[in-house]
């Protein structure tokens, strides 16, 4: 028979349980504590991503500015003159030639009867006209710029109304920082585009013609196609952002005749240089050193 005690500690268990509130399933674990967001880090992330975007907005159009102008200044070695193929020219449709006599120099202020626009060659001033990759903003005087050529350079001439903004970017591509080669703009041309060489010539109507990597190719700097081999390009009193200006008007009876008539051919430069690996250089007031 149960005890007293017993029977009154069964009696304590129920009304315990009786008076505590019921479980419910899932109920049973203790609150965690609530999560906080990494506003610090994920605000550390968003500015690196930021920068990242800066970085590639500033530097990827210049990488493919430089990429452009590596694959414009690569020659097509097709094209490349060679003992055996002096002037690979000749085999490019629209490509004119004449001979012209060289060394031939007018003063500063003498303006020569050219009978092309623009000129490629004949008499010209005594100073040429830099053409170490120089993109003039600026027409240029024709005289100087036949000196250019004379020297073994490429003139990319360009009429600003007829060739757009990129299409000048594309022809500069051709020319920036390049040694022995020169653009500018020629007012009235009248064709958008003209290609120079000593005694060469090819006129184009796109920045896109494929002939003009081909010319360049051919004729820059071709030993076998300009008179003044060896001459430099560079010439540091010629100032490119405000060059001898260019003339459109009519040549006068004073002008000097494509013949050079009354001229002196200067010797020195009918083979380069007077000095070997010394060109002349010229001194303001227009005559080089040693003339």
């Amino acid at each position: 028979m149960p005890s007293r005690t017993s029977a009154t500690s069964a009696k304590a268990v129920r009304a315990a349980g009786k008076s505590s509130p019921s479980r419910k399933p899932g109920k049973g674990k203790l609150p965690g504590k609530k999560r906080e967001v990494p506003w610090a880090l994920l605000g550390g992330a968003v500015v690196i991503v930021a920068l990242i975007g800066l970085l590639a907005y500033s530097l990827v159009p210049k990488y493919l500015d430089q990429a452009a102008i590596r694959e414009a200044q690569t020659d097509l070695k097709e094209w490349v003159p060679s003992k055996e193929n002096q002037d690979p020219s000749t085999k490019i449709e629209g490509v004119v030639k004449q001979e012209y006599p060289a060394g031939l120099h007018v003063t500063e202020a003498q303006r020569v009867a050219y009978d092309k626009a623009p000129a490629y060659g004949g008499p010209h001033d005594a100073a040429w006209a830099n053409c170490t990759g120089t993109v003039y903003t600026k027409p240029i005087r024709m005289e100087n710029a036949v000196h250019s050529l004379e020297h073994g350079a490429v003139w990319i001439a360009y009429n600003p109304d007829k060739v757009d903004a990129a299409g000048v970017e594309k022809l500069s591509n051709y020319v920036k920082g390049r040694q022995y080669s020169l653009m500018s703009p020629y007012p009235g041309l009248e064709s958008p585009i003209s290609l120079q060489t000593w005694g060469h010539q090819l006129k184009l109507d796109s920045a896109d013609d494929a002939r003009i990597k081909q010319f360049i190719s051919a004729l820059r700097e071709n030993p076998y196609a300009y008179p003044e081999v060896g001459a430099s390009c560079s010439n540091p009193i010629f100032d490119a952002n405000n060059p001898p200006p260019f003339d459109p008007s009519p040549y006068g009876p004073e002008a000097v005749p494509m013949d050079g008539k009354g001229l002196t051919p200067d010797q020195s430069e009918l083979g380069g240089s007077g000095i070997p690996g010394m060109p002349n250089i010229p001194i303001p007031g227009g005559l080089p050193a040693g003339q």
